[in-house]
């Protein structure tokens, strides 16, 4: 398992985060760090790694190729989860504010959890229609991932303009971090356009904190914001801003009601589900 997690960790971790970052998404590094691992270790009971399936099929004096099928046809249907934890960073408890919210999280997980294996198992209250099976699966996404409904209804971040960097690098909390849209040039001449995230460190004037974080900025004469200077093995290098990149805007996260609110909808169609299902279940019986 160790060396499983150093291998994924090392190779798979900065592409995951660089992909998301030229995608516009900032994903804490636990939660990459998580995913690659959840991927690692399921390499080793599915082909064609398979050594958990190799060792099983030795005990057991079976066919190896067919286990680690077999295996594989248990572990894909899990497959999705790590994508959840990914787009949904709560599921790892990151970013919850209080009891309450944290109750909230943790049931809606567990649900999510059982109505996952009733989906793919094909059995709830009873044998589940095709339809059921299919909004069993509807209401675990909502209860895993409630943001991407609530996205379309509010959006997630406000988009500020660039030229007011300093004032909103001030108001940041201490330790906390700025979010930007980046667009520039690579040393391989590749122009990318990707989010970055800048640590503000303590407290401060704006333009000392981007100071302290190794950012100059300037504004040209077509009132474009311009990283200046960048300086050498700084916390703005480090995450990725390079000399006379573009800056685009601000991020900042949205003030707007709590996406768990997305769980009253999806509670209404699993009471839907299981009226049908019990209504069968007592007419068989009958």
């Amino acid at each position: 398992t160790t060396a499983n997690y150093i291998v994924v960790s090392s190779l798979m971790a900065p592409v995951v985060v660089a992909l998301a970052s030229n995608e516009g998404l900032i994903i804490p590094l636990v939660a990459v760090h998580m995913f690659v691992f959840y991927f690692g270790i399921l390499a080793d009971d599915t082909p064609p790694v398979g050594l958990a399936a190799f060792a099983a099929a030795a005990i057991a004096k079976a066919d190896p190729i067919k286990t680690g099928i077999q295996g594989f046809m248990y572990d894909i249907r899990t497959a999705i989860l790590p994508f959840m934890f990914v787009f949904n960073t709560q599921l790892l408890l990151i970013g919850i504010d209080g009891w309450f919210e944290l109750i909230v999280v943790i049931v809606g997980a567990l649900v999510g959890m059982l109505l996952f294996a009733a989906a793919t198992q094909g059995y709830w209250l009873t044998r589940s229609r095709l339809w059921e099976s299919a909004a069993l699966l509807l209401i675990t996404f909502t209860f895993f991932r409630p943001g991407y409904w609530w996205d379309m209804v509010y959006a997630p971040t406000d988009v500020l303009p660039a030229t007011e960097i300093a004032q909103f690098a001030e108001q940041v909390p201490p330790d906390g971090k700025l979010v930007m849209m980046v667009k520039g040039e690579t040393i391989d001449g590749d122009l990318v356009e990707k989010a970055v995230q800048l640590p503000m460190g303590p407290a401060g004037p704006g333009s000392e904190r981007l100071m302290n974080a190794g950012l100059e900025t300037r504004v040209d004469d077509e009132g474009k914001v311009i990283a200046d200077n960048v300086m050498f093995g700084s916390p703005a290098q480090q995450a990725g801003l390079d000399f006379d990149w573009q800056i685009l805007d601000i991020r900042v996260e949205a003030d707007r009601p709590p996406k768990q609110l997305m769980f009253i909808p999806a509670t209404l169609l699993l009471a839907l589900v299981a009226m049908l299902q019990l209504r069968r279940r007592r007419a068989g019986a009958g």
